[in-house]
């Protein structure tokens, strides 16, 4: 680390659970973020601040006037400019030091085998089943971390699977196929601190996993009811029948 690297994340290196080989680690490390709308706009603020050293950043939208209220990396003259490129500019702003890179797509299940492995954690803020069970299935295969967020109405839900550890359950002992297509913001709405709050929740899981701090959330579901500022957890134990990753422990 540089001096002004070192005066930068000074607040973190003085730690003692983190320390200047925890912050190192994030220095190392490459997170893949999928979808920068209001749960991946304050991860990937967060996670850019603190140091980690390269963002991988995917989404096939562009800024609308709705966006504005809950996605805080975007502002009004970013309307209409692709979502990815506008996030990369906040977060080239937050920590220059960050290398981003910025992917225009939706990512198909190849392109998730190609970055998936790359990534030394990944962090699920898309906003549909089908890229989160497809990004599920890429993290068990290549045993990479997953981080995964949702955010809807006033409640909010953040979990860690990590296919590394044997007894870590996938996405998909919780979900299934099939799950509800319908449940989305734009259809229900949202109030927006909620997706903050998620997205930040998110980002702290995701610096605990690559800096081996505290206790991760693997295992467990943590869950906001945002109406009455209520917390509750859920253990979550791996489904021996599960689709995904039943199989590979036998």
């Amino acid at each position: 680390m540089q001096d002004e690297e070192l005066l930068r994340y000074s607040r973190q290196i003085m730690l003692p659970e983190l320390d200047v080989a925890g912050q190192q680690a994030l220095l190392d490390s490459t997170v893949l973020i999928v979808g920068m709308g209001g749960l991946g706009c304050p991860a990937a603020m967060y996670l850019a601040a603190a140091g980690v050293g390269h963002l991988i950043i995917a989404d096939d939208d562009t800024v609308e006037l709705t966006n504005l209220q809950r996605q805080i990396a975007h502002g009004q003259s970013d309307l209409g400019a692709p979502k990815v490129f506008s996030a990369a500019n906040t977060l080239s702003n937050l920590n220059p030091h960050v290398r981003i890179t910025a992917l225009q797509q939706r990512l198909s299940p190849q392109d998730m085998d190609t970055l998936v492995p790359e990534a030394t954690l990944v962090l699920d803020a898309c906003d549909n089943f089908s890229t989160r069970f497809a990004l599920n299935q890429a993290c068990v295969r290549h045993r990479v971390p997953l981080v995964s967020g949702a955010a809807i109405r006033m409640e909010g839900q953040v979990a860690v699977f990590d296919s590394r550890d044997g007894a870590s359950p996938c996405y998909q002992c919780l979900y299934r196929l099939g799950d509800d297509e319908q449940a989305t913001c734009a259809r229900n709405g949202v109030m927006a601190p909620v997706v903050g709050i998620i997205g930040a929740v998110q980002a702290m899981e995701a610096i605990k996993v690559i800096a081996g701090v505290g206790e991760p959330l693997t295992g467990r579901l943590l869950l906001l009811d945002a109406s009455t500022m209520q917390w509750r957890q859920m253990r979550l134990p791996r489904d021996p029948h599960c689709p995904v990753c039943g199989s590979q422990q036998h």
